[in-house]
């Protein structure tokens, strides 16, 4: 294990390398359907003072296009110019980066792996003895497209499936909705629903009843971020508890996360550290949050493997030994080209192993 912080600045160096990663099949959300995938690869290379080997640690940087506030022209630019700053530091500048959480997450993870090599936290996780129960992901498409993925996330042994709404009509998906728990009660499946903003603030009230008739877990951000007076109003008569997500992108600064969250007091937040602050500040939301009694799970955002391992190490460090709420981290099979890691999903669990193949 070497410690960074027992090098001189000048023995760490920076690289990036961009990449673009391929879908398997077009991920379809409210804002568009993805094909392709855009990311920066940072790698923090040192010699090791006492065996003169050269290490690596290795972070994602991913921003999502038109939705991370850090979904900018001149990305790759401006990376270059926060890893340069840090190959001087030794040390991340965590405040200078708040505006920039995928930089910040890549930066965090690389450093992370530089100093702990594979094992990011020490945890039963970490260490195979334990997996992190995850949530079965249904991407929008067509109600047949749907309903396939229903069916096959089911039959794969998921106890808890997340339906992305608010692609096709809402009557139709209420009926794939109606389709599942006509054969699946809330004992054996459970739903949770991501609307990613698509209603609009006069109907989504309705909406959110007519849904809570089948025994929905949570809907993720029913309307579209930045309307925190008619979001706190749903938080408030919805019979359907609210988890928020896009709401928290670009809020960086404390003060505003606590005027959010006591303004709007969702019953969740969902935290993603590429668009939410990287670690630290993914541990910062959910750290305010539990002060307000407020739940949280984190997710991922569409990284390679490399962001989702980093990722799971963090929700297994967070949230402790014998985690029981399912987690967003099922998006590892989403590519033709992922990169590999030891990452395997068994059953409705993702699990980590030194030995263990790609997906």
């Amino acid at each position: 294990m070497t410690d960074v912080s027992k090098m001189t600045e000048r023995t760490m160096r920076i690289e990036i390398e961009e990449r673009i990663l391929h879908f398997k099949q077009p991920a379809g959300t409210s804002r568009g359907v993805y094909t392709e995938r855009q990311i920066w690869l940072v790698r923090a290379i040192m010699e090791d003072p006492v065996t003169q080997k050269q290490i690596v640690g290795v972070g994602e940087c991913a921003p999502l296009p038109k939705l991370s506030c850090d979904d900018i022209p001149d990305y790759g630019k401006i990376l270059r110019t926060f890893c340069d700053e840090t190959e001087q530091r030794g040390v991340i500048d965590d405040e200078a980066l708040r505006p920039y959480p995928s930089m910040l997450f890549g930066l965090e993870t690389a450093l992370l792996n530089l100093r702990q090599g594979s094992l990011l936290f020490d945890t039963p996780f970490g260490r195979g003895e334990e997996g992190i129960p995850i949530n079965g992901l249904v991407w929008m498409g067509t109600y047949d497209e749907m309903l396939s993925r229903i069916e096959e996330k089911l039959k794969a042994g998921f106890r808890c499936v997340k339906l992305k709404i608010g692609a096709i009509d809402f009557e139709r998906e209420i009926d794939l909705i109606r389709h599942i728990r006509r054969y699946y009660g809330r004992e054996q499946i459970e739903l949770r629903v991501d609307a990613n903003g698509a209603f609009q603030p006069a109907e989504a009230l309705e909406k959110l009843e007519r849904l809570a008739q089948y025994d929905i877990h949570s809907i993720e951000q029913p309307i579209r971020q930045g309307q925190w007076s008619d979001m706190a109003r749903l938080c408030k008569n919805s019979p359907l508890p609210i988890a928020l997500d896009e709401e928290l992108i670009g809020v960086n600064d404390p003060v505003k996360k606590a005027s959010l969250l006591d303004t709007i007091s969702p019953a969740y937040i969902i935290l993603k550290p590429s668009l939410h602050g990287g670690m630290v500040g993914t541990r910062e939301w959910i750290s305010m949050a539990q002060e307000r009694g407020i739940g949280s799970w984190i997710t991922s955002a569409l990284e390679s493997n490399i962001g989702l391992n980093a990722i799971a190490h963090l929700t297994a460090h967070v949230y402790g030994p014998g985690i029981r709420m399912p987690q967003g981290l099922g998006t590892g099979q989403l590519f033709t080209d992922n990169i590999d890691m030891p990452l395997e999903i068994r059953g409705d669990q993702l699990w980590y192993g030194l030995q263990s193949k790609l997906f």
